[in-house]
């Protein structure tokens, strides 16, 4: 008489539940860093100046302006480039405070009248302290 023989061998499992908890805290990892890439690192050439201001704005609200004359507010595109729909942009992302500063970030080759109705909109608005970012120029030693 043989004890095991109504026994079968056990079929072999593997516990998925486990490998699906880590699958899970990576795909929720990624997402999240992933979705904190700032548009605003977009690639815009600033003009130059010779002058530069160390004095650093504090909570300043960026408002850039691409070659093709597309307005991006916080990282964060204006659908339609019209002074209106501007104003409401920038009223809906700047708040309440008009003392706030801003920063008018153009690209080089931005048509002037990109940056003029951009500053017109600001005016409009009652924001007072506006800066316009530029790159330094680069310093050629002398002989």
């Amino acid at each position: 008489m043989r004890i095991g023989a109504g026994r079968r061998e056990d079929d072999f499992e593997i516990n998925v539940i486990s490998l699906i908890d880590v699958l899970l805290t990576l795909l929720m990892f990624f997402v999240l860093t992933t979705t904190f890439v700032q548009h605003s690192r977009m690639q815009v050439t600033l003009p130059q100046a010779d002058t530069h201001d160390a004095q650093a704005a504090r909570d300043p609200f960026v408002l850039l302006i691409d070659r093709d004359g597309r307005y991006y507010i916080d990282s964060n595109e204006v659908l339609n480039p019209g002074l209106d729909s501007l104003k409401e942009s920038i009223e809906r992302f700047g708040g309440d405070n008009r003392a706030r500063p801003v920063i008018l970030r153009a690209d080089a080759l931005t048509p002037h009248q990109a940056v003029v109705t951009a500053m017109d909109a600001l005016a409009q608005l009652g924001f007072t302290h506006l800066s316009i970012a530029t790159t330094q120029t680069p310093t050629t030693a002398g002989p």
